[in-house]
Order: structure tokens, then sequence, then C-alpha cells
């Protein structure tokens, strides 16, 4: 993964600290569903071999689109994202790199 895409709180902190400095405002929330978002398409693109789909936040579901704009999977949180990367950020990498694996595979 990108070293860009923070994998847990330490580094939403610093991500925000960065963004702060720069003269921007960035909120936890803000960091951690873009930071969700960007782990599933990163898992995607691995699985995939290259960038077919694409992953889109709609609501609290994440959304897994392929190249037609044909919905190909949807990824849930347990109680949101924020809440559930708070609490346990590895299990929250870990239901999404599952969840690639049902996508993958109900092709």
């Amino acid at each position: 993964m990108s070293i860009e895409i923070p994998e847990n709180m330490e580094e939403v902190a610093m991500k925000i600290a960065r963004a702060q400095v720069r003269g921007e405002h960035l909120t936890q929330r803000m960091v951690i569903e873009t930071a969700v978002t960007e782990i599933l398409q990163s898992f995607m693109d691995e699985a995939l071999e290259g960038h077919y789909d694409d992953v889109k936040l709609e609501g609290s579901a994440l959304v897994v689109y392929d190249f037609m704009g044909q919905e190909e999977g949807r990824v849930t949180p347990e109680v949101d994202w924020v809440s559930d990367f708070q609490a346990d950020a590895d299990a929250v990498i870990d239901k999404l790199l599952a969840a690639v694996g049902q996508i993958v595979r109900g092709r």
C-alpha cells in the first residue's frame, strides 16, 4: 500500500498534522473515509493486476464498479467506517481484504 494511505490512527493523526502545516484543514472523518476507500481500491488493483474497477463511498457502503459502471460488490461497515477504524484499524483492513476475495471470485 502507499505510504500516503493511513493504516492506523497514528498515521491518521500524522496526515492531519501534515495538512495543517500546509494550511489545509482535514478531519479524522475525511481522512479515514478516504483511507478505507483507497485501501479497498489498492487491494482491488492488486487482485486484478491493474486498475479495472473503481471504488466509491456511497453513504456508508464502499461500492466496487467495473469498467462498464456495473456494480460488482458492496462492503458495509459494522457501525460506520470511522468508528470501526478508530476501534480496530487492522480488523477493517482485514475485512476489506476478505471482501476483495469475495468480489473477485464472484465474477
